[in-house]
């Protein structure tokens, strides 16, 4: 039986001797008990300088350093990073120069003794032949992208020559629209300062030359009410000159602001104050303030926004009508909403509402430039605030305006 089980190992170990891949056994302190042949030529060792001692002897750092702790975990855990699942590692030769193999680590219990058996391919001819390969693909592609290159550039004159020829007929399609768009600004400015200044100055000039011929003491209350109108047209024409102006300066960036602390209750009252002239019979301003309402801004321009949105709503409103001005503060922004119960606006005409010169189709026997609204949409947007509104067609309309809160 023992010369039996002799000759079996004798067989066995010769197997191991001329098996291709290298294989190692060591014990659970990590000491090397037997290296084929193959795997002590990997190595570049002889066996005995290999065979009793520790096997990190072939390992690089960092696994080197690591190795005496990672066997003794397993054995205290059995938790395997290599044993049982194998992979690709970095051993190390006798001359300290590194080679890339797979190794594949199994546990064998012999004779009430854990062993270790490593199976070791050297991946070397095959990172070499991936290493090849590697560098003929990126000569491949550097040829691949040197003519692909050529080709581009003659794309890019092409090309270059075509977007020339489309800035060009893009520049003209600007140049055009813009000259249609001047074009037509010149007709609706003709036609609107045609009719907003010649009713003003025909009014001028009737009552001037009836004015002229009352010139008892009874005709008084006749002068009088002659010269109210002149007034009130020589403020019509006034109003008309400042949207201009109003306009000019925003357009020429000339519009400098100058914030300071604003009592808006006070300014709100001094509006409406200015707005009594301008009221019909029976109308009245509502408003309404949540708080004593302090607020950094510039002074001329809130007071010029809420002096056109409450015009509008007494010009666009009928008799015995109630306004509602409205301010409200909130951590961040401080809100005006003017509600007025008057004519509205269509609603596919709403969209325009704040282009300059555009009058409602409801609007057009109601004295008015257009400019009113695009002027104030501005001069919101100066202080970083936003406008809108809510129309019903015969039930009136809501301006919302937000300006937010700053510091000065």
């Amino acid at each position: 039986m023992n010369k039996d089980y002799a000759n079996l190992a004798s067989r066995l170990q010769g197997v191991i001797d001329t098996a291709i891949d290298g294989i190692i056994t060591i014990d659970d302190k990590g000491i090397v008990e037997s290296i084929n042949k193959s795997a002590a030529e990997q190595f570049c060792y002889s066996r005995e300088e290999i065979v009793g001692k520790n096997i990190k002897m072939l390992m690089p750092e960092p696994y080197h350093s690591k190795h005496d702790g990672y066997l003794h975990r397993y054995n205290e855990t059995k938790e395997p990073h290599i044993i049982g699942i194998g992979r690709e590692v970095l051993g190390k030769k006798k001359d300290g120069k590194t080679f890339p193999f797979r190794l594949a680590v199994s546990e064998v219990i012999l004779n009430d003794r854990i062993i270790y058996t490593g199976i070791i391919h050297d991946l070397t001819d095959i990172k070499e032949a991936e290493q090849r390969l590697r560098l003929f693909n990126e000569e491949l592609e550097e040829k691949v992208e040197a003519r692909t290159n050529e080709i581009e550039k003659v794309i890019n004159k092409l090309l270059a020559t075509n977007k020339v020829l489309e800035e060009r007929e893009s520049e003209l399609k600007i140049a055009l629209n813009a000259e249609k768009e001047l074009n037509e600004l010149k007709s609706r400015f003709v036609s609107m300062a045609s009719h907003e200044f010649r009713t003003p100055l025909s009014t001028i000039m009737s009552s001037a030359s009836l004015i002229g011929k009352y010139v008892n003491l009874e005709d008084n209350e006749k002068r009088t009410k002659h010269i109210n109108r002149i007034k009130s047209a020589v403020n019509n024409l006034t109003g008309i000159l400042n949207d201009f102006l109003s306009l000019s300066k925003i357009e020429e960036g000339k519009v400098i602001l100058n914030f300071e602390q604003i009592e808006l209750i006070e300014l709100c009252d001094l509006v409406v104050d200015e707005l009594k002239g301008l009221l019909k019979k029976g109308q009245k301003i509502q408003q309404s303030h949540n708080c004593k309402l302090n607020f950094i801004s510039d002074k001329k321009i809130v007071k010029n926004i809420l002096f056109n949105l409450l015009s509008n709503a007494i010009k666009y409103s009928g008799e015995n009508s109630i306004i509602e001005c409205s301010i409200t503060q909130n951590e961040s922004n401080t809100l005006f909403k003017i509600v007025d119960k008057g004519l509205g606006i269509p609603e596919n005409e709403q969209k325009n509402l704040f282009e300059r010169f555009f009058r409602a189709s409801n609007v057009e026997n109601i004295q008015g430039t257009g400019l009113g609204l695009n002027i104030v949409r501005r001069y919101v947007h100066l202080l970083n605030g936003t406008i809108g509104f809510e129309s019903i067609l015969g039930q009136g309309t809501t301006f919302f305006v937000s300006i937010p809160k700053r510091k000065i």
